[in-house]
């Protein structure tokens, strides 16, 4: 008697099945005396790209499975005992009381040297870190740098004894829209857990621990929870391209997943890593504003320019309230949002064109405490240009804005 196999993709198998996740599958089809047929059904790729690790192997994409065997030995679990302070009452004296917890979350490896990667948030106001290892391994973990701003983390554990799996990080700047992504980490305590999804969108801004805006965030459907934060965002090719950070939780309470989640995007860690691994924290500049896009939405104000960042406050003391740029003086409401008008309207920055409010955002971010720049005005039909020495970003943000 004869045997043959027959291999079938899996995503087939899955739609027959309703959908179902079909792994591997046994067929007998009665053939008498010709033998019988084996159906072998075989996980499809994530993607069609081919995984240049491997292209000697003819290798042309990763399935879950495999991203999975080859990242989570890479995925912690950090426990941080948290000691936050309280309001005082009249009872206390006067003193501030303090309250004591448990704050959960995920990281990843990021090289033998012990460095693990998550977000700030998940370790803020910690006395005491532990970190998890695929093998259960329990040990302590210090940070070495955070960076608010950006909800990023850079821990260290002593790798004498230890088996570490550093992922490798790949670039959130190739991502683009619909591409297969697979988030691994520790939703609601349950350790390297796997769910899949893709690129929803780019570019979005979220707001970081102390209220500055984290821009070119990636958005993904695939399933994030509380305890998933600090965790990787991996493309098809097993690489990192975010640490994913906020979820939306719709208008439930349950602070579920909902299907939108947001990632930083790995290559803002990748710029700053150097700066957290050096001094601890990330030198970020600072102009003291807050602005309106002037976009098509306002052309019915006939402002001056057709582009630019209106600037709707400026900040006491602040290197633009030095340097005498001017805010608004006029309220509106324009399409239900409430608006500051009259205020000058930046254009550029050492030349480099400023077409909203994201784009000063950008271009001040880029820069460092002290710097010296050129900011070019539209103020009512005069253009003119104002030289600003840039402060240290603060602590926390005064109002959103740049």
């Amino acid at each position: 008697m004869s045997q043959s196999t027959r291999v079938i993709p899996a995503a087939v198998v899955a739609a027959l099945l309703g959908g179902g996740v079909a792994a591997t599958t046994v067929e007998v089809i009665d053939g008498g005396r010709s033998g019988k047929t084996t159906t072998v059904v075989q996980q499809t790729p994530l993607s069609s790209i081919p995984d240049v690790r491997n292209a000697a192997a003819g290798s042309q994409g990763l399935t879950a499975r495999d991203v999975y065997k080859r990242d989570a030995p890479g995925v912690v679990y950090i426990k941080s005992d948290v000691v936050q302070r309280t309001q005082s009452s009249p009872f206390d004296f006067g003193m501030p009381q303090t309250e004591q917890g448990t704050a959960t979350g995920s990281g990843f490896v990021i090289d033998q040297a012990g460095e693990v990667l998550t977000n700030a948030h998940v370790v803020a106001n910690a006395v005491k870190i532990t970190v998890q290892l695929a093998d259960k391994k329990t040990v302590n973990a210090k940070v070495i740098g955070k960076d608010t701003s950006s909800d990023l983390a850079l821990l260290k554990i002593d790798p004498d004894g230890l088996n570490l799996k550093p992922l490798e990080l790949g670039s959130s700047k190739t991502a683009q829209v619909g591409d297969p992504v697979i988030a691994i980490g520790n939703p609601f305590g349950l350790d390297r857990t796997l769910t899949t999804g893709v690129v929803s969108a780019l570019q979005r801004q979220i707001q970081a621990p102390n209220g500055f805006a984290i821009d070119n965030v990636i958005q993904t459907d695939a399933a994030i929870n509380p305890g998933n934060s600090g965790g990787p965002l991996i493309d098809a090719t097993g690489r990192v391209i975010g640490i994913n950070s906020q979820i939306e939780t719709g208008n439930g309470t349950s602070g579920g997943n909902v299907g939108i989640g947001f990632a930083v995007p790995i290559d803002t860690a990748k710029r700053i890593l150097p700066q957290l691994q050096k001094s601890g924290k990330v030198d970020r500049a600072y102009l003291g504003i807050t602005s309106l896009t002037v976009d098509g939405s306002l052309a019915s104000l006939n402002l001056p320019v057709s582009s630019g960042a209106l600037v709707q406050s400026v900040q006491s003391g602040s290197p633009a309230e030095k340097a005498g740029i001017r805010a608004g003086d006029l309220s509106a409401t324009i399409g239900g949002n409430d608006l500051v008008l009259g205020g000058d309207i930046i254009t550029a920055v050492d030349g480099r064109p400023v077409r909203s409010s994201d784009d000063l955002a950008g271009v001040i971010g880029s820069k460092k405490s002290g710097t010296k720049i050129k900011v070019t005005l539209q103020r009512g039909k005069r253009k003119t240009t104002v030289d600003v020495t840039l402060a240290a970003q603060p602590s926390n943000s005064p109002d959103t804005g740049g």
